[in-house]
């Protein structure tokens, strides 16, 4: 490849994920300070995440993969999605802020199928090359948090100014998609079913009893998870963290570092080891959060955030490994849809909503939130699937 294009589909990855971070992270206290949303609108806000992820695949697999180049399209997205991010940060109340907000996602998920669509065509030893590529991305997404702490906007209540941040982004990405490597539609003239777009072919797999287990247990770990990113920024601020989001980054930086060690790790634990450590790092992580604080036990929230790496590639990473290796040759994109289309859309829905819920009953009459009672119930829903997990699941695969 060459080192133009290598440069090119690196700047892509970072801006795809800076785009996401400026403002993903901060939403949450941004609804409630600057709109004074409550806690049940919070919840519909990140929803929406999940409402373009179950969307996303008809978009690409409708539209992008049968009439469209790939870097044509990823260019209209954030072309409009710069649009709209610009018209988020305008908005005075919640009623017009969530309409936009839908429709921005809507316009965003799709886009993360498209760069690695537009990366993938490049590469030819992907397996290899592929990695270089997307931690970029990560480093985009922590320079978004450390960005966002340096100018202090969660502190001098400017945290509007993050959409205005992502706006710029997404329209720079934008112009830039038009000068990716052509990306050709892969399916064009052929037929795409509704089960090819929502992966039916991988159904077969829950056949398998262990495969069910852990399709189950996916779903339902989404929901805790939807806990963390929807509430922790708001909870980080009420307890007067100061630079929430910079220091929130640190998540990002252990996410890099234990990617590099899972080929190690899966080989040396297996499968459900590796998944029993991620769920009960969610455990753990909720545990710290509940009893710490920002002064004598600030320590436990950082071990929190720093356990992120844990959490995610010990679980997702692995999983992602593991139904590649159930699957057969012809149904590993199928499965890899449903696996994602039930995680990131069903079970994340789930959590986001029931976050909203628990954290409005833990209102508090004063101000703030009973934050030690509200971690705990993620905590409690974790290490109930992680025990689940632990009994019913039989399988415990080792691969190179």
């Amino acid at each position: 490849m060459k080192p133009i294009t290598t440069v090119k589909l690196s700047l892509m990855m970072f801006l795809e994920f800076f785009i996401w971070g400026s403002w993903f992270v901060t939403m949450g206290t941004y609804l409630s300070k600057s709109l004074n949303a409550s806690d049940i609108e919070n919840g519909a806000a990140y929803g929406t995440q999940s409402l373009g992820a179950i969307i996303a695949p008809f978009i690409i697999g409708l539209i992008a993969d049968r009439f469209f180049a790939a870097q044509r399209i990823l260019a209209v997205l954030h072309l409009v999605g710069a649009g709209l991010l610009y018209m988020l940060s305008q908005q005075t109340d919640f009623s017009s802020f969530y309409p936009l907000i839908l429709g921005y996602m809507i316009a965003y998920m799709p886009t993360l199928a498209l760069v690695n669509s537009v990366a993938f065509r490049q590469l030819s030893n992907p397996e290899k090359e592929f990695a270089r590529l997307r931690v970029w991305g990560t480093i985009g997404w922590i320079v978004a948090g450390l960005t966002i702490g340096w100018l202090a906007w969660e502190s001098q209540n400017l945290l509007a100014n993050t959409f205005l941040l992502a706006s710029v982004a997404s329209a720079i990405l934008g112009v830039l998609s038009l000068f990716l490597p052509h990306t050709p539609p892969g399916a064009a003239g052929k037929a795409i079913s509704f089960g090819d777009i929502i992966g039916l072919d991988a159904l077969k797999l829950l056949k398998d009893s262990s495969f069910l287990v852990f399709f189950i247990s996916s779903v339902l770990i989404c929901i805790p998870l939807a806990f963390y990113y929807q509430e922790a920024n708001k909870f980080f601020n009420e307890i007067n963290m100061a630079g929430a989001a910079a220091k929130m980054s640190l998540g990002q930086v252990s996410e890099t570092l234990f990617m590099i060690l899972i080929p190690f790790f899966f080989r040396k634990f297996g499968i459900k080891t590796m998944l029993l450590i991620g769920m009960g790092a969610w455990v753990a992580r909720y545990v710290l959060f509940s009893f710490g604080n920002a002064d004598s036990l600030s320590s436990f929230l950082y071990l929190g955030i720093v356990l992120h790496g844990i959490c995610y590639d010990f679980f997702f990473v692995s999983g992602q490994i593991y139904t590649e290796q159930r699957a057969g040759e012809n149904a590993k994109s199928a499965a890899q849809g449903l696996i994602t289309l039930a995680t990131y859309g069903v079970g994340m829905l789930i959590g986001f909503w029931l976050a909203g819920q628990i954290t409005e009953s833990y209102k508090l009459e004063g101000g703030g939130h009973n934050w030690q009672q509200i971690w705990i119930i993620p905590a409690a829903i974790a290490g109930g699937v992680m025990l689940l997990f632990g009994i019913f699941f039989k399988g415990n695969t080792k691969s190179a």
